[in-house]
């Protein structure tokens, strides 16, 4: 693991440590997950995000559909093709999950194909559905097994990157002292169907800060929708110092709106500010355009039929320095993805260029916080520099950030790949 650690991010999040005193973490660090979501439910504290919560209720009883720009779903933008997915391994990975779980286990690990819960998969520390297995009840031979369908799924780099994740969460549950709420295995873990090396399957895997759903058939692979954050985003003490995620996906995204023409930057930045007045903001937690833990992100758990106007300027209108860098942040975004899936995905991004937008939200200085998504029919993707949530910080800070990928018109959970009686629901 790399140990070098950017110093001035490090003290920037030490100044936003947590009073551990306070009754927040003086009951959570004696709770278990279930307790402490538990407590969540019945006392609804934090208020705003419960709300939240029962919103999320009311959108996954709607059918799933897909996210769309206009409420219409664009057929045949999708299609079944060898993406380099090692199916073989994945399936042997799998199988030895399997051959360490008793039936009682084995029950709870799966599920239909078609299955509801593909769509219960949220991004909060808070055990809200407790679906599958998770990983930190489990020996940890059977634990590390789970790891090995990721690693076996993902590029070695993608693995990497997921399993950096769930250390930072580690990372912070010792900062705060709820190791019980968050640490590496605090991740639940599903499979729909039946593994194979020809036929439609997939797992799911979420928690805190990470949120991975993988569609298989043969050599096909989806990745998406996924979640995947950090705060803070770098690891600076400890076994895993150096660790960090997310850096990258920020900072070709600034390069790209530092390197527009001032008219581009005006017309890509569709708010000014992180909170911005002109933001839709009535309480109606299904369609503002800002809440308090979604903050500016569109796109993360429960939205699967969001609609998402296009914003901002279009791709094609760009420089071909500028239309590379939209294709590096893909490359970030898409680094789960095996290497040749991964080049399919780009060169299928480019395809859609000029129906490709780039929007912005608050400043674009060094320094600044900030927002920006790139959607396509074929893509979305979105970074988010958040607040504090266990750390203090009050305003967004480069420490905190949040990624969602999607893939709209149906091409989340590979429905738009899916025989009828498999569709999610």
């Amino acid at each position: 693991m790399n140990a070098t650690v950017d110093q001035d991010l490090a003290s920037a999040f030490r100044q936003h440590l947590p009073d551990l005193n306070t009754p927040r973490f003086q009951i959570s660090s004696q709770q278990s997950p279930y307790e402490y979501s538990e407590a969540f439910q019945e006392n609804h504290v934090p208020p705003w995000l419960y709300n939240l919560t029962q919103a999320w209720k009311e959108l996954l009883e709607e059918p799933y559909t897909g996210v769309t720009s206009d409420g219409h779903i664009r057929e045949g933008l999708f299609k079944e093709e060898d993406l380099g997915a090692d199916i073989e391994g994945i399936v042997k990975a799998t199988d030895s999950v399997l051959s360490k779980l008793d039936a009682k286990q084995k029950d709870k690990l799966r599920y239909p194909l078609g299955a509801k819960q593909w769509r219960c998969w949220s991004n909060p520390e808070f055990l809200l559905r407790p679906f599958g297995l998770r990983l930190e009840e489990l020996p940890e031979d059977v634990a590390q097994s789970i790891l090995g369908v990721i690693a076996a799924t993902f590029s070695p780099e993608g693995y990497e990157k997921a399993l950096s994740a769930m250390r930072i969460n580690h990372f912070l549950g010792e900062v705060c002292e709820v190791p019980r709420i968050m640490n590496q295995y605090s991740y639940n873990f599903l499979l729909f169907g039946e593994p194979s090396t020809d036929k439609a399957w997939g797992w799911s895997l979420y928690g805190h800060h990470l949120c991975l759903n993988v569609f298989l058939k043969g050599r096909h692979i989806t990745i998406s929708p996924y979640f995947a954050g950090a705060e803070p985003n770098l690891i600076d003490n400890g076994p895993w110092k150096g660790t960090a995620i997310l850096h990258k996906e920020g900072d070709l995204g600034l390069k790209l709106m530092q390197s527009l023409p001032k008219s581009s930057q005006k017309e890509a930045q569709i708010y000014e500010l992180m909170r911005d007045p002109a933001m839709k903001q009535t309480g109606d937690l299904k369609t503002d355009r800002w809440n308090q833990d979604d903050q500016r992100h569109l796109c993360g758990a429960f939205r699967d039929n969001r609609v998402v106007p296009y914003e901002g300027i279009k791709v094609s209108s760009m420089t071909a320095e500028q239309q590379q860098l939209i294709l590096d942040i893909a490359e970030e975004f898409s680094l789960y993805l095996p290497a040749k899936a991964r080049q399919r995905r780009k060169e299928q991004i480019k395809e859609h260029f000029d129906e490709t937008y780039f929007s912005w939200i608050g400043g674009y200085g060094d320094d600044d916080a900030f927002y920006y998504r790139i959607q396509s029919p074929v893509i979305i993707f979105e970074f988010d520099h958040h607040s504090g949530v266990f750390l203090t910080n009050k305003e967004p800070a480069k420490f905190h950030t949040h990624t969602i990928c999607r893939t709209p018109n149906a091409g989340d959970y590979g429905q738009a790949l899916r025989e009828p009686q498999d569709r999610v629901p």
